[in-house]
C-alpha cells in the first residue's frame, strides 16, 4: 500500500486530510507543492481541468478534494470512522462538512489573505512551506505578480475581505452555541464535522500542528489581531480540538 498526499502546505483544505491521515494512523508520503506551479502535477494526476489540491495517490487510484477524499478514507480504511454510521447523524456531519467547506473555508482564505499579502515577507515562507528553499527566493522575486494572480483569481479585495469577515463571524457564532451544548457537533463522538470546523478555522488560532511557520504575534496584520482578540472565546473550542485530537499516532 502507498499513499501519496499531494498538496499545500499552507492550505485548510489539505489540513483536513493530514489530520485525517494522522488521526486513522495511516502512513503517507507527504509531497507539498507550490502554489503555481502545483498546476500540470495536479492535471496529470486528476486527469482534468480542475486543478485544486489535496489530490490523494492510493497505489495509483487518484482522489481530488477533501471532502471526497475523506469519504475514500472511510470506505477504504474504515477503522476509526470520521463518518457517522448513524444515518441521520452522517447526513448532520455532512452538513457541517459541506457549510463548513463551501462558506467557511473561502472565508477564512480571503480575508487572511487580503491583509497577508499586504506582507510579503510573512507570507511567501508559508506559501513555500515545505517545498525546495528556492522557492522563496522565486516567489520573492516574482511577488507583484503573485500577489496580483491570487487577488483576481480568488476575488480577494477589501469589499470581499470585510464580506468574508461577516460570515467568518456568523459560522463561528453557530459553532460556538453548538460547543456550548456538547462537546462534538453530531452526536457524542469526534466526527468529520468537527475535524472540518478546526481545521478550516485554523489559520485563525495557528495550531502548532499545522506544518506552516506562522508569524510571531507582532508580525500579524493588526486588522487580524483585533478580530483574533474579539473572537477569542468561540475560536477556543476549536483550537482545543487539536489539543484533543490532532497528535499524530
Amino acid at each position: 500500500m502507498a499513499l501519496k498526499l499531494y498538496q499545500f502546505a499552507i492550505s485548510h483544505y489539505c489540513e483536513k486530510i493530514r489530520w485525517a491521515l494522522d488521526y486513522k494512523g495511516l502512513n503517507y508520503e507527504d509531497v507539498p507543492l507550490l502554489p503555481g506551479q502545483h498546476i500540470k502535477t495536479v492535471q496529470q494526476l486528476a486527469g482534468g481541468k480542475c486543478t485544486s489540491v489535496p489530490v490523494l495517490d492510493h497505489d495509483g487510484h487518484c482522489t481530488q478534494g477533501s471532502a471526497q477524499i475523506l469519504d475514500y478514507l472511510d470506505e477504504t480504511f474504515p477503522e476509526r470512522a470520521l463518518t457517522p454510521a448513524d444515518p441521520e447523524q452522517r447526513e448532520q456531519a455532512l452538513a457541517w462538512e459541506r457549510r463548513l467547506d463551501e462558506e467557511a473555508g473561502p472565508a477564512v482564505r480571503c480575508y487572511a489573505y487580503h491583509h497577508f499579502l499586504q506582507r510579503p515577507k510573512v507570507v511567501v515562507p508559508m506559501l513555500a512551506a515545505g517545498t525546495p528553499f528556492y522557492n522563496r527566493i522565486l516567489l520573492s522575486l516574482a511577488f507583484s505578480r503573485v500577489d496580483e494572480t491570487m487577488r483576481k483569481w480568488m476575488k480577494i479585495n477589501e469589499k470581499t475581505s470585510r464580506q468574508s469577515r461577516q460570515v467568518m463571524e456568523t459560522l463561528l457564532t453557530d459553532l460556538a452555541e453548538a460547543y456550548r451544548a456538547k462537546p462534538y457537533l453530531v452526536g457524542d463522538s469526534f466526527s468529520r464535522a468537527d475535524l472540518s470546523a478546526a481545521a478550516i478555522f485554523a489559520p485563525m488560532f495557528q495550531p502548532a500542528e499545522y506544518p506552516v511557520p506562522w508569524p510571531k504575534p507582532g508580525k500579524i496584520p493588526k486588522d487580524i489581531k483585533a478580530w483574533l482578540d474579539q473572537w477569542q472565546d468561540q475560536l477556543q473550542p476549536l483550537s482545543e480540538l487539536y489539543e484533543q485530537h490532532r497528535k499524530a499516532n
